[in-house]
């Protein structure tokens, strides 16, 4: 061994990643390793292609003599480049620096070719003999072309100008179309409540911040839409986000109340469906899962409300008890007349829509019931709220006032219990369902006596703010043509929760034509001999009193009596002079003739032949034939 040259062996150092520079808060920034052709290029760079180009010897000294020369050669330290050294044990590249070899042996002979043209000492070069352009010709045209090459050179950059700025546009179209999750996350919290439990995002349906003590917990779930593929079309529905509920609440619901009759008297109220939405549809714009959260939260409401009137028809203590069977609640706020709460609930399924059809109509729906329903399970979220004691003084605990004056004033239990007693949910909406029936009978009886009686005319006008418990109308009775001249009678219905109450201050229905005699022989010029609200004479009504009034004409030589009643009717008697009478037998007694202008016995009217299209008009009318003519 002593007499083998000595070979010098390079380690490789590990392939690991260079640290180009360590941070101040101790992060360490890797320099990136090289690729393939990289560190071919570099291997490629320290190949010294001077050794053994002089001498042929070298050649033959075989493979072991340039691998010692090329372990020598790679041996010297190369500090400038920082280059780690590499050491093989046999040569690679040996091929490599042959063709290099050959290339850089053309190169010199292609170099001292172009040398020998260039100094024209030893050769020259002839060019290729080809035809000469007309001398006319060969500037314009060179012209034209560089024309063209310019031209073409401009139209160039101005398609890759309008490629970028068509595809600017498209990137621009697509990333509006899509939303990021983000986002659309951000909107969703905006209008409901998330929670992070673990790796899920929460929602929350309930109403439990307002008070509620329904024990579902009415949870959701948001999840990442990866049902769509980005490669092809997006469609303009497309939304990165989804929600999960739970599938107790998924579809539709409301509350239905139908108030039946049980007797024929009865006009049918028909049935009224609470909370009742129509399918939700895909609004452009919004998104899809704000209308599929606040249907879901529509059922819970539902839910919450039916099953806090059930519990009250359970422990309300009544003389008809309520009954409650599944998803219906059965009443009975009067002997002839039953109500129904009913819970309808309806999933999205294609069987459900299918088996029930329903097109509800513009009148289905009460929004006076729906909103006073909101506001009664708004006062019992209120109530639970209110139910947590709050710091106060021990002399003086808060309350109600008649509750702090129980003890000093000595109630008994009777008292204190009707100061702590409660209405009910359930409670409220018969009284409610009450006061709807009374107020529509009333209504029915109103419509059938005005369509009924054409003269005189009656004329409802409804208060439009009213009470939940308490409506009231006002009723005028007039003659058309003269609302002037008679004036109405009034009548006021307050209608309640059980009765109806009118409100009058003087006269009856039937003593209108009587009143607007008595006006009309003011304006006429007629005097009015007698008038009286309750005669004593004539046929009994069985229904209030006859009311009479006599008048006579301005000469004195003319008397009408009107009589009308209630069931009779209206009776018109004409009282004309006994010189115009000619049935009138002579006497004896009266032989003056002063006598003979006194009037003579009344003669009844044929009142129906009479033309005019109401009572008053025809009195004008025979007023006006009974007057004398003034010239």
């Amino acid at each position: 061994m002593s007499g083998v040259r000595a070979v010098r062996i390079s380690i490789e150092s590990a392939c690991e990643k260079q640290v180009q520079e360590v941070g101040l808060d101790g992060t360490e920034t890797y320099l990136q390793p090289l690729s393939m052709s990289q560190n071919l290029a570099r291997l490629a760079q320290r190949i010294d292609f001077s050794q053994g180009s002089g001498s042929e010897e070298e050649e033959a000294a075989g493979p072991d003599g340039d691998a010692q020369d090329w372990a020598g050669a790679g041996a010297e330290p190369d500090d400038e480049e920082g280059l780690v050294k590499f050491q093989p044990s046999l040569w690679p590249w040996d091929s490599v620096r042959n063709n290099l070899r050959s290339a850089l042996t053309e190169m010199c002979v292609l170099y001292d070719v172009l040398s020998i043209v260039r100094d024209k000492k030893f050769m020259t070069l002839d060019p290729v003999s080809q035809d000469a352009l007309p001398p006319k010709q060969s500037p314009q045209t060179l012209q034209l072309i560089s024309k063209k090459k310019s031209l073409a050179g401009a139209a160039q950059i101005l398609l890759k100008g309008a490629e970028r700025l068509t595809k600017s546009v498209t990137e621009n179209q697509e990333n509006k179309l899509q939303r990021d999750f983000n986002s659309e996350l951000l909107r969703l919290r905006q209008h409901w409540k998330l929670r992070k439990v673990g790796d899920k995002i929460l929602g929350d349906l309930s109403y439990r911040s307002a008070g509620s003590l329904f024990p579902h917990h009415g949870t959701f779930e948001v999840i990442k839409n990866t049902d769509i593929d980005l490669d092809k079309k997006i469609p303009e529905d497309y939304c990165p986000l989804d929600v999960q509920i739970p599938s107790d609440l998924e579809g539709s619901a409301y509350i239905k109340v139908s108030i039946q009759k049980q007797a024929p008297d009865i006009g049918d109220l028909g049935t009224v469906n609470l909370f009742k939405r129509p399918l939700p549809k895909s609004k452009p714009g919004s998104p899809h899962w704000q209308t599929k959260l606040e249907a879901a939260q529509n059922v819970l409401l539902c839910k919450e409300i039916f099953a806090q009137l059930s519990r009250e028809a359970v422990q309300i203590k009544s003389q008809i008890p309520h009954i409650v069977v599944k998803n219906q609640i059965i009443s009975q706020p009067f002997p002839s007349l039953q109500l129904s709460i009913s819970l309808c609930h309806s999933s999205n399924d294609k069987k459900s829509q299918k088996c029930a059809p329903e097109k509800p109509g513009p009148e289905d729906h009460l929004y006076v019931l729906e909103h006073n329903l909101h506001l009664l399970i708004r006062e019992f979220h209120k109530q639970t709220l209110s139910s947590i004691v709050m710091p106060h003084p021990a002399s003086a605990p808060f309350g109600h006032k008649r509750m702090r004056l129980s003890g000093p004033q000595a109630f008994d239990k009777n008292e204190i219990n009707s100061i702590q007693s409660t209405e009910g949910l359930l409670e409220k909406i018969i009284k409610q369902a009450k006061h709807i029936f009374l107020r529509s009978r009333t209504a029915a009886t109103i419509d059938s006596l005005a369509s009924r009686i054409e003269d005189p005319q009656i004329q409802a006008h409804w208060s439009n703010i009213n009470d939940v418990y308490e409506s009231s109308v006002k009723v005028l009775i007039t003659s058309q043509g003269y609302e002037q001249i008679c004036k109405s009678i009034q009548l006021q219905l307050n209608i309640g929760v059980e009765q109806v109450r009118v409100v009058h201050r003087d006269g009856r229905m039937s003593q209108h034509q009587v009143h607007a005699v008595q006006q009309l022989a003011k304006v006429m010029g007629w005097q009015v001999l007698s008038f009286s609200n309750h005669v004593g004479l004539g046929p009994i009504e069985s229904i209030g009193n006859a009311s009479a009034i006599t008048v006579a004409s301005p000469s004195g030589d003319y008397a009408i009596s009107v009589r009308n009643g209630p069931e009779s009717g209206s009776k018109i008697m004409v009282q004309f002079p006994r010189n115009q009478c000619k049935d009138l037998p002579k006497s004896d007694v009266l032989q003056d003739s002063k006598w003979s202008h006194l009037r003579g016995p009344f003669k009844e009217v044929q009142w129906n032949k009479m033309e005019g299209r109401n009572f008053v008009y025809k009195m004008e009318l025979l007023m006006s034939a009974l007057s004398p003519c003034l010239l």
